[in-house]
């Protein structure tokens, strides 16, 4: 393994590990104040070195969810607050346009993450991505709801780029990023746009097929299809309704 290789493995290494501890912190494991295991222990704990152990800190100290104290350890901040700007995706909303532009903003976002998953993602990761479009196919044929399905789908192709902050927003945002979910919330329940299930599981398939194949150009090309259909439907839906 070339110099380059090496580097690659420590730093995907230690974006397991940022991620593991992120969750703990996350989840309430470690409260705000509480001194994170001494660098062996985490060591031990983990089973990586002290150089990934190390990036994986230095990471989260970035997000400030950790702060270094000179002689004395490394402390929780606790949980990163949800920015104010991130309530334009979670609050509810009835107007076509506002999902509209979260759509094209998505499409800056998870055309990239589409295209990282296929360069980067581990043989667990791809296992991953195809149960989620498995269970979004077996929802879709027993006539059940796909929102969840949905959500995960696209967490799973986050999480597969290993690079923790696309996955990190997508967590930030919730499933209200899906638009009918969020769409259908604001409309008191009713989904205006008849089920296109079918249609969403073609697009997530053909999405899959780019990544297992290791083509991120078309990885990239599918995801964007599939988020300007959503763009395209809504827009069909804006020539009947006000906005």
């Amino acid at each position: 393994m070339d110099m380059a290789d090496s580097m690659g493995v420590k730093r995907t290494l230690a974006w397991k590990v940022a991620d593991e501890l992120r969750r703990q912190i996350e989840g309430g494991d470690y409260a705000p104040g509480d001194k994170l295991p001494i660098e062996p222990v985490l060591v031990e704990k983990f089973g990586f070195s002290r150089t990934v152990i190390r990036e994986a800190i230095a990471a989260l100290r970035a997000d400030g969810l950790l702060e270094s104290r000179h002689g004395v350890g490394v402390f929780v901040l606790g949980p990163k607050q949800t920015s104010e700007t991130l309530a334009l995706f979670t609050d509810a909303t009835d107007k076509i346009s506002d999902i509209i532009e979260e759509l094209e903003l998505r499409i800056g976002i998870e055309v990239e993450a589409a295209g990282l998953a296929a360069l980067r993602s581990s043989p667990a990761q791809e296992a991953e991505i195809q149960a989620q479009l498995d269970i979004f196919a077996q929802l879709v044929a027993k006539g059940e709801s796909t929102d969840d399905a949905d959500f995960q789908f696209h967490m799973a192709i986050a999480t597969a780029t290993n690079n923790v902050r696309f996955k990190t927003f997508l967590e930030h945002i919730g499933r209200r990023i899906i638009p009918r979910v969020k769409f259908r919330k604001a409309m008191g329940g009713i989904d205006p746009l008849p089920n296109r299930d079918r249609i969403l599981l073609a697009e997530h398939t053909e999405v899959v097929d780019a990544i297992l194949a290791r083509d991120p150009d078309q990885a990239r090309d599918a995801m964007r299809r599939h988020l300007l259909g959503g763009i395209k439907r809504y827009r069909g839906l804006a020539s009947r309704k006000p906005i």
